[in-house]
């Protein structure tokens, strides 16, 4: 058991959560009323990216502290080496049980797993070292969640149709604003706050660490009343869009292929709840949704802060919230996270530290990334810090210092190929082809779209103070925005003459920044007569001064 007095840990992830609803006001009412009052006892880093989308890579990557490029759990699916330690183990080497309340998305290492393992059958697994007190699966039948429904009198329907709406009027049929069949205390996210309050609130003797994951708003955007219309179509801001779809495909060839696949319906449920990507009604309400699911998660969050209060603790605890990723939510007709535009990877951080308190309330522009989160909390339990990790503590930030060096840019990744739907071919012969290693080739809807094998199938982006730029594997043509232009995303640059030295620039600028943050696990270290230079073997944890 750690001692009280060492302090505890609250890292609260939500999931599809944009930066901007921190600011957003619909009505003259903010949408995270409870955040919002949060970040005035709190310290909020207003440039905040995640480095990779989507929910498993991004939740890897926040929990390693590792870029894609280095744990290269990429996609949904994707093991995650077993060798590669992360947040909570590390925490351990510091006394601490880290509680998990949610979802990690971790895929398991199939190299020291039984292919009967029921682990080598979903993405929806914790992430070593985390005890599992409460599983919040999307896909994975949701048991826990069910048998609540189940002991509160609910006549359950099967679960592909949890998320159907309910009550719609049958002469225009289903909406995604119909309600669903759970009352709003029953739902999954008060279920997981209900759960975590009934734990916290009885290790008051003793420090904790809770990892808390919640799904909201991630789709499918059906939410139970008041929050289904808690917001109506016409009172919320529209997306930022081009005046038609084939001015928005001719930016770049990703986009036009992303916008043949219909994403909008794939957000409600194969409920015969069709919705037109065209029609501002349409997309409005679901807008309206996604923030009434956004307050949802902003209520239970206050009670969790409340609770912490309540029990005398609110002052002994480290809280962090952010989100694994943002949500397109229609922005240039684009639904989900897999787009190198900002609303993808700008997500929020808030960070209280009972510890260091003078810069509460205040706002940081400086970037930061996903992979900052873990060396952090790791920092504030005096714990080590894997130097394979990517990304650097946080807690100067929060002391009113600006570390020297510090990043001018953050940077993103994606992969957009799935080996599920690949054929394994040979080369043609030519210069440079390597036998050796056959192709894996595609056939997702953009790979074949635009061409691409798997391994070419991806993307990377950095968003300096005034650029965001995007380079794409395959031969596909870059993109280069003036985000302080009037223009600002709505412009590709990229093949303007008089902007091919920023082209130029930024491509070298993301090279050394893959190159300068290669894995580096031993890579530092060096075998000699005396030993191996900077190898530290593991020892007791160092004790807070």
């Amino acid at each position: 058991m750690i001692d009280k007095n060492n302090g505890n840990v609250l890292f609260i992830v939500s999931d599809d959560l944009r930066a901007d609803c921190l600011q957003l006001a619909i009505n003259g009412q903010a949408v995270l009323p409870n955040l919002r009052e949060f970040m005035e006892d709190a310290v909020t880093f207003r440039r905040h990216y995640t480095v990779t989308v989507p929910c498993g890579p991004s939740r890897v990557s926040l929990l390693t502290g590792l870029y894609a490029m280095n744990h290269r759990s990429v996609r949904n699916g994707t093991p995650l080496r077993a060798d590669i330690s992360n947040l909570a183990l590390e925490a351990r080497k510091s006394g601490y049980e880290p509680l998990l309340f949610g979802y990690t998305d971790t895929s398991g290492d199939p190299r020291f797993l039984h292919p009967n393992d029921p682990a080598v059958r979903s993405f929806e697994n914790p992430m070593p070292g985390f005890k599992e007190i409460v599983a919040l699966q999307l896909e994975n039948d949701n048991f826990a969640w069910r048998a609540h429904l189940k002991a509160k009198g609910y006549d359950l329907p099967e679960y592909s149709r949890f998320y159907a709406p309910q009550d719609f009027d049958p002469a225009t049929g289903p909406r995604p604003d119909d309600p669903a069949f759970y009352r709003a205390e029953d739902s999954d996210t008060a279920f997981l706050t209900d759960e975590c309050m009934r734990e916290l609130a009885v290790r008051t003797d003793q420090a904790w660490f809770a990892h808390v994951a919640y799904i909201r708003p991630h789709e499918p955007f059906i939410a139970p009343e008041p929050y289904n219309r808690m917001y109506r179509a016409d009172e919320i801001p529209p997306p930022a869009r081009m005046p038609t779809p084939e001015a928005e495909a001719a930016v770049h060839p990703f986009i036009a292929s992303e916008l043949g696949k219909d994403a909008i319906n794939g957000f409600i449920g194969d409920f015969n709840c069709h919705l037109d990507n065209e029609d501002p009604r349409d997309v409005a309400t679901l807008r309206a949704v996604y923030f009434g699911l956004a307050n949802e998660l902003d209520h239970h969050v206050g009670r969790l802060i409340g609770l912490l209060k309540d029990t005398g603790q609110y002052d002994d605890t480290l809280i962090i919230f952010t989100a694994d990723h943002g949500e397109m939510l229609g922005e240039r007709r684009q639904w989900g996270n897999a787009s190198f535009y900002d609303a993808a990877t700008h997500v929020p951080l808030i960070i209280r530290d009972p510890r260091r308190r003078s810069c509460n309330g205040g706002q940081f522009d400086a970037f930061t990334e996903s992979v900052d989160v873990s060396p952090t909390i790791l920092d504030w339990l005096a714990g080590e810090v894997p130097v394979a990790m990517n990304g650097a503590s946080l807690l100067p930030w929060l002391e009113g210092n600006s570390p020297p060096g510090w990043r001018d840019y953050a940077y993103a990744e994606m992969e957009f190929g799935d080996p599920e739907c690949h054929t394994r071919r040979q080369p043609e012969t030519g210069p440079g082809r390597d036998l050796r290693h056959p192709e894996w080739v595609g056939h997702t809807h953009c790979q074949r779209e635009l061409g691409l094998s798997m391994r070419e199938a991806n993307f990377a982006v950095i968003q300096e103070d005034r650029y965001r730029f995007a380079h794409f594997n395959g031969g596909l043509p870059p993109l280069l925005f003036d985000t302080q232009s009037a223009d600002g995303e709505f412009r590709n640059l990229a093949d303007d003459q008089d902007y091919a030295g920023e082209v130029l620039r930024l491509t070298r600028k993301m090279l050394d920044h893959r190159m300068r943050h290669a894995d580096h696990t031993l890579s530092d270290m060096k075998v000699t007569a005396g030993g191996t230079v900077n190898y530290r073997p593991p020892g007791p944890a160092p004790q807070r001064a």
